[in-house]
């Protein structure tokens, strides 16, 4: 009979790990509650919960053996309730502290050689126990396998396995083969044993409504103690526990439950609504450039109206409705007549030149002066009289030897040409047609290492145009 209760409890607990997949349905219109956006922390969510159960015990596990009382008979199931509060740290864990009481039961088969309390075969030894539990408290962490489900948004069944440690208050009564009840007691002669136990479960949460989940479990109890069942039969003893109960998340309705929502469906909805908001933002950014579009092209067509056809748009044409063919400025007003201007020639004859060579060769200054000696006037006047009869003009260029600076041989070149036009105008010529210009000794006619060659090239040069 054990055997095929173990393996029940093997498949169930397989069972159990699988139905995440197995079992898992859309339950969007059961658990509708406000979209929380993912990365954000757990403020969003509902982290703490309670719950209450109630379910069977028996004197044996999956898990080793043998065992003494191995008589599975639901007359010797034990009853168990207990409370629970949780706090969820992430999707997918969350530390459990239990409260447990109740009774856990066990009898021998009618074939089993009987031992007494000590464990030696004894003829009319133990048939029965029966251990109450006064307490127990534990802690466990809870690891959540089906809250992430990329097939559903969220998942009806939430399968978790469980492990824990903790400490409980037990007193063992042991029956013999004639019906004499006896109470095992601790080594210092007390009725409560108190030990540490370690429990083990796998399980799953229904989803039923927003915060509210049927908790289904099932726990074996490593105690640590070889008499929770009355008989040292060498082993430390374990028993399990078949529960189902309810669990209620606590916190604001609005908020989803941390335990059971479904992450990935979190991140697909937050996708999907900055998708939504992204398209409706692009297609009114859209409205408002076509629009802009539109009044810029409007606009565009009317700068570019030119209603008396001239080539200047109208809103830039000074003289609107010009008539048609007549030649328009830049602001569309009528371009005055063109005005023929006749360019005058200029005849120079050889008598203006000789006038000319006759004032260039007659032409003495004071030695390394700008001061034009008396006896150069009389030429200097005929060509004074020639510009003004003639309209001529006139370019003056003094030059200089390479006797001294060359600031000094500049300065004087230009001084000596100034000097001419200045006398120049003082008999009638019209300034603004004779230029003066001074070269220095840039630009000498024969060599500056003789007297004679320095001598021409000091001079100043006139040239009629």
């Amino acid at each position: 009979m054990f055997t095929k209760f173990g393996k029940s409890i093997m498949m169930t607990s397989s069972v159990l790990a699988l139905s995440g997949v197995a079992f898992a349905q859309d339950q969007d219109s059961t658990l509708k509650t406000n979209r929380v956006v993912p990365f954000n922390g757990v403020k969003d969510y509902r982290t703490w919960s309670v719950g209450a159960w109630g379910g069977g015990s028996a004197a044996f596990g999956p898990f080793g053996g043998p065992y003494y009382f191995n008589n599975f008979d639901f007359k010797n199931v034990g009853f168990v309730y207990g409370a629970y509060v949780k706090k969820q740290i992430f999707h997918n864990f969350g530390l459990q502290a239990d409260f447990m009481r109740g009774q856990v039961k066990g009898a021998t088969k009618a074939s089993q050689t009987l031992t007494d309390i000590h464990g030696a075969p004894l003829a009319g030894g133990i048939k029965s126990f029966s251990t109450d539990i006064d307490w127990s408290a534990s802690l466990s962490g809870v690891f959540s396998l089906g809250s992430i489900n990329w097939i559903n948004k969220q998942s009806f069944v939430i399968p978790y396995v469980s492990v824990g440690a903790g400490a409980m208050a037990f007193k063992p009564t042991v029956t013999a083969a004639d019906g004499t009840e006896t109470a095992v007691k601790t080594s210092g002669g007390k009725s409560t044993h108190t030990e540490m136990f370690i429990p083990v479960g796998v399980g799953a949460k229904f989803v039923v409504a927003p915060g509210v989940n049927i908790d289904l479990a099932y726990n074996t109890n490593f105690v640590n103690s070889k008499v929770f069942d009355g008989v040292n039969s060498g082993n430390k003893d374990k028993f399990s526990t078949a529960k189902l109960g309810l669990e209620f998340a606590l916190g604001k309705k609005r908020k989803p439950q941390l335990a059971v929502v479904n992450p990935a469906a979190q991140l697909a909805e937050d996708l999907w609504s900055k998708n939504a908001a992204l398209k409706t933002s692009l297609a009114e950014s859209d409205a408002r450039n076509q629009a802009a579009i539109g009044q810029l092209k409007d606009e565009v067509d009317g700068m570019k109206r030119d209603t008396d056809g001239d080539g200047v748009p109208d809103y830039l044409d000074k003289c609107p409705n010009t008539p048609a063919g007549t030649k328009v400025d830049g602001a569309g007003c009528p371009l005055p007549a063109p005005v023929q201007v006749v360019k005058e020639k200029v005849i120079i004859t050889e008598a203006d030149k000789k006038v000319v060579k006759d004032a260039i060769d007659n032409l003495e200054f004071d030695l390394g002066k700008a001061t034009i000696r008396p006896n150069s006037f009389a030429s200097l006047d005929k060509v004074a009289s020639l510009l003004v009869e003639k309209n001529f003009s006139l370019k003056l260029a003094g030059h200089t030897d390479n006797t001294g600076s060359a600031a000094t041989n500049m300065r004087l070149s230009k001084e000596r040409a100034e000097s001419i036009k200045s006398y120049l105008v003082s008999k009638g010529a019209n300034p603004s047609r004779i230029e003066a210009t001074g070269y220095g000794s840039t630009q000498p006619i024969a060599t500056n290492k003789t007297a004679a060659g320095r001598q021409q090239n000091r001079r100043v040069e006139f040239t009629l145009y």
